[in-house]
């Protein structure tokens, strides 16, 4: 991977103008701008917007979860996937025992937080859902999954109005979810037959 950023600084000087650029902002921050995980994801977020089929959209959602689920921390991935297997085994317990050690140690890391809504979402117990999920948008306001779950616990909670916020917030990330677009159909239905 060095000899690849290497490689790309001696690139950036066969041109003047864009080698001046890169030494007014460092050099490594114009070369490594590419490789930046954020930037990745406003890549993919911007495609996913764009995507013009429900195939597509997967393809590209799944790419985004692929990056989210990067902690950074060896630590914490075999906690993650301990509390995977945990989950899968219906051994819930020990599941939120091990992602309980997940956010306290990465408060910082989105994905910790969700995969606990999840589970809390399981278990339903929908009002530590909520807050976990509150977390997970905080850290990362494009967490489809995050807003799907938000709106399944409003509707379950009867909040239809809100319900409906969140799946158009949803949509406007991610316009291709099916499902979303189903579920908003059904709830506008429902508001307009009760005249909001």
């Amino acid at each position: 991977m060095r000899n690849v950023f290497v490689f790309g600084l001696g690139f950036l000087a066969l041109f003047p103008a864009v080698d001046a650029v890169a030494q007014q902002t460092g050099r490594q921050a114009a070369v490594l701008t590419l490789e930046d995980p954020e930037t990745r994801l406003d890549a993919l977020f911007a495609e996913l917007k764009r995507a013009q089929n429900e195939n597509a959209a997967k393809r590209i959602s799944s790419r985004i979860v692929k990056q989210w689920s990067l902690s950074g921390s060896a630590n914490i991935d075999l906690l993650m996937q301990w509390a995977q297997k945990a989950m899968e085994a219906d051994k819930t317990d020990v599941a939120l025992d091990l992602l309980d050690q997940v956010v306290t140690l990465a408060p910082d890391y989105a994905e910790g937080w969700n995969r606990r809504a999840t589970l809390h979402f399981m278990k339903q117990d929908y009002a530590k859902a909520m807050a976990d999920i509150g977390h997970v948008l905080e850290l990362e306001p494009r967490h489809f999954g995050a807003l799907a779950g938000m709106a399944e616990i409003l509707r379950e909670d009867d909040r239809k109005e809100a319900a409906l916020r969140a799946y158009q917030r949803l949509l406007d990330i991610y316009p291709m979810m099916r499902e979303a677009q189903t579920e908003l159909g059904k709830l506008a239905d429902e508001l307009a037959g009760q005249g909001i």
